[in-house]
């Protein structure tokens, strides 16, 4: 007989298992375009059995961004906590957040590039959320470089936006762009921080 334990590894594989399928079918073919049932179809099991596990699509949609989100928070805690100075922690953190957009391009178009269906932002609520939690490591680190005298006395809500705006802007990029002849990537990366960067630091 199944321990209590087993049984709950095998949902939480199952529940994995329809993540990452509706992951790639929203990006292959369309938020719009992807039935429950299709999904179920891919996965081999029947569509009342995801409804186990999510009330319905636009939750799943949720669930994704909440899975990312928790992914890339815990890639940036793990990097800027190696480092005392808060230039060194936010650069290599913004370092850290475009490596990763690469690394799980399909996690970061879902997310970051599509925008949320109506139903699905109706449910998602960005306060208190892990997409709060990753944005507010961004914002820790602003105001660790002004606190310090790194930057100078900025606006800290704008300048973090604008950061993310950047960073954003050449994940995207590369993600969309691949037969673009960009420069080599770790080049332009941090040639795209160090710009933002000299544009803050005190004079």
């Amino acid at each position: 007989m199944a321990t209590k334990a087993t049984t709950n590894q095998t949902k939480a594989d199952l529940r994995q298992q329809i993540l990452d399928a509706a992951r790639e079918l929203f990006v292959a073919e369309g938020y719009e375009n992807v039935s429950m049932r299709k999904l179920a179809e891919r996965i081999g099991y029947s569509p009342t059995t995801i409804y186990l596990y999510f009330k319905d699509k636009p939750d799943l949609m949720v669930q994704l961004c909440e899975e990312t989100f928790a992914k890339l928070a815990q890639t940036l805690e793990s990097i800027v906590s190696k480092h005392a100075d808060p230039m060194v922690a936010l650069r290599e953190g913004c370092r850290a957040y475009v490596r990763f957009g690469l690394k799980h391009p399909h996690h970061y178009q879902l997310v970051f590039i599509t925008p949320l269906p109506p139903k699905a932002d109706e449910q998602y609520a960005f306060e208190g959320s892990m997409g709060e939690k990753a944005f507010s490591i961004l914002r820790r680190g602003v105001t660790g470089c002004v606190t310090q005298g790194k930057f100078r006395d900025v606006d800290i809500e704008a300048t973090s936006q604008a950061l993310w705006a950047g960073i954003h802007g050449v994940t995207s990029l590369l993600i969309a762009h691949r037969d673009f002849p960009f420069v080599a990537r770790d080049r332009l990366i941090d040639h795209v921080i160090d710009t933002m960067f000299e544009g803050l630091k005190t004079r």
